[in-house]
Formats: C-alpha cells, sequence, structure tokens
C-alpha cells in the first residue's frame, strides 16, 4: 500500500505545481494585459476576471506614478495622472501616438498654479511644468464648462494627438487633433491649438489675480511656448483632466 500512497502523493504534487503554474500564468497575463483594462475591451462578462485586471492595471498605474523622477517640480495628482496613463496606452496600443511623451493638463486646479506637466514615459521624469490658460467661457479662476461646439470659447477635455506646427498670429503653435468623439473631435476645425500668449504669466496674474484666458486653446507662457511646441509636436499624447462626470460617462478611453 504505501507505493501506492507514494504515487498518490506524487500526483497531487503534480496536479498543485501545474495549477500554481497555471495561476501565475494567468495572473501575468492579466498584468501585461492591462492597457486595455475597460472591460467592453477584453469582453470580461466574468466579473471576478474583469476585477483582476482593474486591480492589476491599479497596480501597474501606482508603481509607474511612484518611480517618477518629478526633478524637483512635482508631480501632478494621481487621479489624473491615473486617467492619462489608462488612455496613454490604449492609444498606444492603437498605434494613435508615437513619441513616448505624455502631456498632462489638470482644469481641476486653479489658473494661477503650474497645471501643466510634461513627462517622458521612457525615462519616468518630468521635463517641463508649467503655466496654461482655459478658455474665456470656461470660467473664471477655475475651468467648469466645457464644449466641442465652435465659437464657444470654451476649452475641451479629453485626449488628443499633437500635429504639425505653424506660425501664425501667435508666433509658433500646434495644432491638436480630439480623438474622442462628441468630446473634442472638432479641435482642428475650431482652431484649438497650443500657442504661446501674453496674458498667460505670473505678472498677469499679480495684476489681475488670475490668468488670463483664451478662445479655447490650452494656451501658454510666451517664454516656453517654442521649447513645449517641439518637445511634444508630431503624435504625442495630450490629455486635458478635469472630473466631470459627464466626460467620464461619455469617454471610451477611460474607466
Amino acid at each position: 500500500m504505501k507505493p501506492q500512497n507514494n504515487l498518490t502523493t506524487i500526483r497531487i504534487t503534480m496536479n498543485y505545481k501545474i495549477f500554481s503554474l497555471f495561476a501565475l500564468s494567468f495572473i501575468f497575463f492579466s498584468f501585461n494585459s492591462i492597457d486595455n483594462c475597460k472591460e467592453e475591451k477584453f469582453n470580461l462578462t466574468d466579473p471576478k476576471l474583469a476585477a483582476n485586471v482593474k486591480v492589476a492595471f491599479e497596480a501597474k498605474c501606482k508603481s509607474f506614478y511612484n518611480s517618477i523622477l518629478s526633478n524637483e517640480l512635482s508631480l501632478p495628482k494621481y487621479e489624473s495622472f491615473s486617467k492619462a496613463f489608462e488612455g496613454y496606452n490604449e492609444l498606444k496600443n492603437q498605434g494613435l501616438i508615437e513619441k513616448d511623451i505624455l502631456t498632462i493638463v489638470d482644469f481641476s486646479l486653479s489658473s494661477n498654479e503650474e497645471r501643466m506637466w510634461v513627462i517622458d514615459m521612457n525615462t519616468k521624469k518630468v521635463i517641463l511644468r508649467s503655466l496654461v490658460a482655459h478658455g474665456r467661457n470656461s470660467g473664471d479662476l477655475f475651468a467648469t464648462e466645457f464644449s466641442n461646439k465652435s465659437e464657444s470659447y470654451q476649452s475641451s477635455l479629453g485626449f488628443y494627438t499633437t500635429g504639425e506646427t505653424y506660425t501664425g498670429k501667435h508666433g509658433l503653435s500646434l495644432r491638436l487633433d480630439g480623438l474622442e468623439f462628441g468630446i473634442n473631435d472638432n479641435a482642428r476645425d475650431r482652431a484649438v491649438v497650443v500657442h504661446g500668449a501674453d496674458y498667460v504669466s505670473e505678472k498677469f496674474v499679480k495684476t489681475n489675480g488670475r490668468l488670463g484666458r483664451s478662445q479655447g486653446c490650452p494656451a501658454v507662457p510666451n517664454e516656453i511656448s517654442k521649447q513645449l511646441i517641439e518637445l511634444i509636436k508630431d503624435k504625442s499624447c495630450l490629455f486635458i483632466y478635469h472630473p466631470s462626470r459627464n466626460y467620464i460617462s461619455k469617454s471610451k478611453l477611460i474607466s
């Protein structure tokens, strides 16, 4: 009987190892598939499987965030970064962005704060932080209203890919293509671009109590506009964030 018991023990041990290997493989697959972390993208009808993928995404996002070198420029809030990180990875998977540069504009913050961050996603470094204006009809000190309509003079939220440069009335400027239907896809037709402006400055804030406002463009200080545009032009990702329930419910790029 002892040989049979030994054989049974061996079989149980082998089955346990096989099961463990399968479980580890599943976790590894989930962790490396989190770039498309929405349930519908995976067709995850099993709530447990969907929950595992979301947990894996959150772990990867937090790990990345905690490893970013701020270069004494500080980091964006985790809430805005996590949304940006999710959409950035999805757009990379779709081949819609080519540069490993992520620009985050956080319109939940006061316009008097430096609320634009440019992050090198390869080196995990913040390479620029700046003031940035919102549209004149989006609000005064804080941006609260957003639109995709022409002549609204409001900012549009969501994900953009940077396009080509041109020289216009504001000097060197950068065209943007909105990637979210019904949210910001009219950006090019509305001439929503990155450009420098004299009303985006600490001096303007001291004189007027708040930053100046644009016609809907994410305008930046004149002294850094050329550097910024050269850095992010040609298919990098720009994300304009606000904790708007309307935006979050409509977006197909974030959960």
